[in-house]
Formats: structure tokens, C-alpha cells, sequence
């Protein structure tokens, strides 16, 4: 086992927030699952998916929209009953309450693919990469997603602007806001190829955008742990400094853009 504590610390925080959560989260765009399905080859017929870290199931719709049977794992309480509620009738999903390093599979390993969307960060690498293969079957696949939220060339220049507020109520991270997506690599690409287990990955990029009232952005900013560990007053300041501003602007609203990479490696036999 790695050093790390499974689900600990800022990865506790989201379960306080479940059906925030739920609401503002946003998915994922269709053709990752339709990328995922022709790069690991199934494409039809059934395929068994463990996901790691479920949310409230904002990547477990596009698995279960291929007909793909899912064992979702989910170590917060609260949101795993969201996404037993919001899953049901979907298709053939089974949501448990566990971290993944401590999970044990019983007769449900192994799977054609291992797969984790935005929610690979939070584990210890020096067990989870191992596990991932030891759960797969011969020629499976590990799939991760990383989310950044990004500014091309026609970005909304609101998140730059921001940065100054976060700087105000010490939650600035010194970066000026949100880089170009094409600055940005693969984070998991070459711990993927390094681990002895996996196959170079291949490599999918989507970057897309939505816009949200100011609600709606609060709402969202709400189910990030950093802003949900911060002081009330921090909070209290930098809510009141993004009304104003998304008050301020014709639109009244924020367009948000977002890089979702899928990394898809085969694991070695």
C-alpha cells in the first residue's frame, strides 16, 4: 500500500455538498464515451466498467448510455444516495460506498475497463495503478479524464478579472487565471507509461463551454472543495465581488470553458 490515507482531507468536502452538487456539476461530452468505446474496442455488445470516484454520476450517464454494465465506486455517503436516485432506470449500474484503494471486488472482477473521470487526482499513485491492472481483464483497458477549465482565444476574459478578488481573500493560486488549452498536456501520460502496468495511452482532447448566471456559477463554485473549505468570510467576500461583476456585465452571465482529456491505455500482459 501507498502512504497516502484513502479519502482524506479536501477530498471529504464534496459529499457536504450532494445535491449542490448534482445540480451544478456539469457532464460530459458524448463523444468521450463514443472516443472511449472505439479506442478500447467495444463498441457493441456488453462490456463490464468499474468508475471510480461517481459524483452524483455525471460520467456514469454516457457509460450507461453504450449499454455498458457499471460498478460505480463512491466513498461519500451522501453522494452516492444522489446518484443511486438520479441512476435509477438508466441501465445496469451498481453504486458503492468505498474508497477504490480499500475496495474489494468479490466476483465482480475483473472488467474490460477501468475508468475514472476527474477523480483520478485524488488517489495515491503508488497503489492505484497497480490496482487498476490487478481488476482488469487480459487486454483491459484504464481510462482516465482530467477537467481544467481553460481560455482560448475567445475566452471570457471574467476569470482573469476575478483572479484579483481570490487574491483579496488569500485563495489566489498565482496563476492569473485559466491557461490556454493547447498550453496544457495530458497530466497522467507519463505516470500511465512509467508504472510497469499500462501501455503508452492514446490521447482525446475536448474543449467546450457554458454559460451561467450568476446563481448558477455561484452554485457551482459551492461544490469545489477549496471554495467549501474556505473561511465563511472569504466565502461571504468573494461571492458578493463575482455578483457584482456578473451583475455589472450585459449578459449577466459567464461563459466557462473546459479541457476534458481522455487517456486510454491498455494494460500489459
Amino acid at each position: 500500500m501507498g502512504d497516502r490515507e484513502p479519502y482524506a482531507g479536501l477530498a471529504t468536502t464534496f459529499d457536504t455538498a450532494a445535491e449542490l452538487y448534482e445540480q451544478a456539476r456539469p457532464g460530459y461530452p458524448e463523444r468521450l464515451f463514443a472516443d472511449l468505446a472505439a479506442t478500447t474496442g467495444l463498441t457493441s455488445g456488453p462490456a463490464s466498467v468499474l468508475e471510480i470516484g461517481t459524483g452524483t454520476g455525471q460520467a456514469t450517464r454516457g457509460l450507461l448510455a453504450r449499454g455498458w454494465q457499471v460498478v460505480s465506486l463512491e466513498p461519500g455517503r451522501e453522494l452516492a444516495t444522489v446518484a443511486r436516485r438520479v441512476l435509477a432506470g438508466r441501465g445496469d449500474v451498481r453504486v458503492v460506498v468505498s474508497p477504490f484503494e480499500r475496495w474489494e471486488p468479490g466476483d465482480l472482477a475483473p472488467f474490460d475497463v477501468v475508468f475514472a473521470a476527474t477523480s483520478w487526482h485524488w488517489l495515491d499513485p503508488a497503489v492505484a495503478y497497480r490496482r487498476a491492472a490487478e481488476l482488469l481483464r487480459p487486454g483491459g483497458h484504464l481510462a482516465i479524464v482530467a477537467t481544467e477549465h481553460v481560455s482560448p482565444p475567445d475566452g471570457d476574459d471574467f476569470f482573469r478579472q476575478v483572479e484579483r478578488i481570490y487574491d483579496e481573500v488569500g485563495l489566489g493560486d498565482g496563476q492569473g487565471g485559466p491557461k490556454p488549452p493547447e498550453t496544457i498536456a495530458a497530466p497522467d501520460v507519463v505516470a500511465m507509461a512509467g508504472c510497469g502496468f499500462f501501455a503508452r495511452p492514446t490521447v482525446h482532447r475536448y474543449v467546450w463551454s457554458r454559460d451561467y448566471t450568476t446563481e448558477e456559477y455561484l452554485n457551482l463554485l459551492s461544490t469545489y472543495s477549496n471554495h467549501i473549505a474556505a473561511a465563511p468570510w472569504q466565502r461571504r467576500t468573494l461571492f458578493d465581488g463575482i455578483r457584482e461583476m456578473i451583475a455589472a456585465r450585459p449578459t449577466a452571465t459567464v461563459r466557462k470553458h473546459y479541457l476534458n482529456t481522455l487517456q486510454i491505455a491498455v494494460r500489459l500482459d
